[in-house]
């Protein structure tokens, strides 16, 4: 646990002092910005043609345009976005070192393969994790100082509208199940780069699975029903779970479970390729 530990911190080290590991986060802070001020200037109009059907029926008064309602947009407009983001990243941790030579002197010191791919796997959902939580902090602390706070207005299949005291326990909810989705794009193309030299295949790779994931899951046949709940991402916009109400608890945490089964599995083909892996030759 100590080596591992010291090989953590390491890659942190190593990470952060790579420019790339910052354009997702620079990324993040201006696409939050622009969407903020989007609906600074024109978020009555959006929020008018969101609701255009329902005015003969609904009074819409109070500050229904809120710091509350903007994150939510981020929330649905971003987490479309951040996955190719992360592999960005995630992709190029092991291997950007094999192309580049640097991996052979790491496995020449005492540290286990199996310790060392940890460490570097560890660092792979830290970074996703710090990812999704400056998107959080910085959608949350701007949308309630450029729009204050008030209900949420949630348009589904049904309507929902809460209350200003029960919105923002959902908002922290849904980023937390965020990072459980964002970590599962990180661990596979973590997975992709154990098996290639070139930092590019992976985030090719992972960007490929998932779109082509989401295109066969939203086409309306049945034998691509019956495969959609074997795709991974079925489960990651799970968190719209929270904004329905009463909430279903049990697939919340089901698709949590089934998250956290795909971050284990990408994982432990990773370090078991790793560990066989020719690296030295």
């Amino acid at each position: 646990m100590k080596n591992i530990y010291i090989l953590t911190k390491l890659e942190i080290f190593k990470l952060f002092a790579k420019g790339r590991s910052y354009i997702a986060f620079g990324a993040i802070a201006f696409l939050v910005f622009v969407i903020q001020v989007a609906l600074l200037v024109d978020g009555k109009n959006f929020f008018e043609f969101q609701t255009q059907n329902l005015r003969d029926t609904f009074l819409f008064e109070g500050n229904l345009l809120n710091g509350y309602l903007t994150v939510y947009v981020i929330l649905t407009a971003l987490l479309i976005h951040i996955p190719f983001l992360i592999a960005l990243v995630s992709g190029d941790l092991i291997a950007g070192e094999t192309s580049a030579g640097t991996l052979r002197f790491i496995l020449t010191r005492t540290a286990s393969r199996l310790e060392i791919i940890t460490a570097k796997f560890i660092t792979c959902i830290l970074y996703s994790t710090l990812l999704v939580i400056a998107m959080a902090l910085l959608s949350l602390i701007s949308g309630i100082l450029l729009f204050g706070k008030g209900d949420l207005f949630v348009v589904r299949d049904t309507i929902y509208i809460f209350s200003e005291n029960d919105v923002l326990w959902r908002l922290i909810a849904s980023f937390g199940f965020s990072i459980l989705g964002m970590s599962t794009v990180a661990s596979l193309a973590f997975l992709f780069s154990s098996f290639t030299d070139n930092s590019v295949t992976p985030i090719i790779l992972t960007m490929v699975i998932i779109i082509a994931f989401m295109i066969l899951s939203s086409i309306d046949l049945s034998i691509f029903k019956l495969m959609k709940p074997f795709f991974f991402t079925t489960y990651m916009n799970n968190w719209r779970l929270l904004f329905e109400e009463p909430f279903n608890l049990y697939k919340l945490i089901n698709s949590s479970f089934i998250l956290v089964f795909h971050i284990a599995l990408f994982f432990g083909i990773s370090a078991y390729n790793f560990t066989k892996k020719d690296i030295l030759s």
